[in-house]
């Protein structure tokens, strides 16, 4: 039986509610913007991470993060009972977040200059993550095919051969919301190897994987990948803890262990200790039931946002995401230029993440937020008609 079958769907707070929030995306905008653009969600937490944050505060455990706050037994638990994947607890070392932790893994196994490969559309922070790195980015783009988006695994080849030095993975795909099956990450991982790289993998998407998807950790993937391997994710996305600072980077080979383990301390002292306490809780048995839910809400809603670009935007092209709560919408025939988000702002009042930012295969582009309830995604939906109507 699938989970949406014997699960009822999270709902998200009302809008009066989350207006009363104060984080990013509750005061970009004013009031008469639906935000749907960052990554952040309009759903309670999960009941275990309320308390524990509660227990905290009326504490006043409000002091630094001690050298073992249970993160790597709790992440090592979790993705053993969600994805089968059996990680050694002595390789599993803590950060403020997931950029943070890839940076600062590029910046130890790179030279200053070294071009890093990354598959566009992609997180417009790892063009960023790159060059405070020390890096040079080398654009391989995503490819089309049979209705998905896949690797350019010739490319990757051919880039590595010409030099570059590493992979800058994200799996699941953000803003795609693809899953790379186990058969291409492990060769992506033969030809990394083949010519000395490494590839990091950006995994904070993996928990919002669809019921049915095949999603393989990268260092899951086979022996080669972990050898060339480091994984860097966070309960952050899916349980919404942004703003708490924790994330872990995962290596599955001593060698590699040893170059996390070779980072600064200030890179582990940074984690915040709300954030781990709330990892902790969001890795914990107890949150799977929420976890099960939020997918069935996910799933109601990237469905329900194919059914409204039918009826209303039919010139629209999306396809449905394996994971994530983010939806790639392809807004091009309708002639509002490269950067259609920003006439959507300024004349429907809806907040969408501008496509050109996630490289230039992004033009024409929006990336819209599907972590909400599903009156506002309608809502939204038929703001951005109604400019088509015009």
């Amino acid at each position: 039986m699938t989970i949406a079958a014997r699960t009822a769907a999270l709902q998200a707070l009302p809008l009066d509610q989350l207006r009363r929030r104060s984080s990013t995306k509750w005061r970009t905008y004013p009031d008469d913007v639906l935000p749907l653009f960052v990554a952040e969600t309009d759903f309670p937490l999960a009941d275990a991470i309320t308390e524990r944050l509660r227990e905290a505060v009326e504490l006043g455990d409000t002091g630094y993060t001690p050298p073992d706050p249970g993160l790597r037994d709790a992440f090592v638990a979790h993705a053993q009972r969600r994805f089968g994947w059996s990680v050694q607890p002595a390789r599993v070392r803590s950060t403020c977040d997931v950029m943070m932790g890839v940076v600062e893994i590029l910046r130890a196994v790179l030279a200053p200059g070294d071009r890093v490969i990354v598959a566009p559309p992609v997180y417009p922070p790892f063009f960023d993550c790159v060059e405070e790195a020390g890096g040079v980015v080398e654009r391989v783009p995503l490819l089309e095919a049979d209705g998905s988006w896949i690797l350019d695994l010739d490319g990757i080849g051919r880039a590595l051969a010409d030099g570059a030095r590493a992979v800058l993975l994200c799996n699941p795909h953000n803003p795609t919301g693809t899953v790379h099956s186990r058969a291409m990450l492990a060769r992506l991982a033969e030809i990394a190897a083949a010519h000395g790289a490494v590839v990091v993998s950006d995994e904070i998407h993996a928990p919002l994987v669809q019921p049915g998807i095949d999603y393989t950790p990268f260092l899951a993937a086979s022996p080669l990948a972990e050898e060339v391997g480091y994984t860097v994710t966070s309960a952050s996305k899916a349980y919404n803890l942004a703003g708490l600072k924790c994330a872990v980077m995962v290596t599955a080979s001593e060698q590699n262990a040893a170059v996390v383990r070779g980072l600064p301390p200030e890179v582990e002292w940074r984690t915040g200790l709300f954030g781990a306490m709330a990892a902790v809780a969001a890795w914990d048995p107890a949150s799977d039931a929420w976890l099960d839910a939020l997918l069935v809400a996910l799933d109601e809603n990237r469905r329900l946002l194919g059914r409204l670009l039918a009826e209303h935007i039919p010139e629209a092209r999306y396809r449905l995401p394996d994971a994530g709560y983010l939806a790639w919408v392809d807004l091009g025939d309708l002639g509002w230029g490269d950067d259609p988000a920003g006439r959507i702002l300024r004349e429907a009042k809806v907040a969408l993440n501008r496509g050109p930012t996630f490289g230039a295969e992004g033009r024409g582009h929006v990336r819209i937020n599907l972590g909400c309830s599903p009156e506002v995604l309608t809502e939204a939906v038929l703001r951005i008609a109604a400019l088509v109507e015009r």
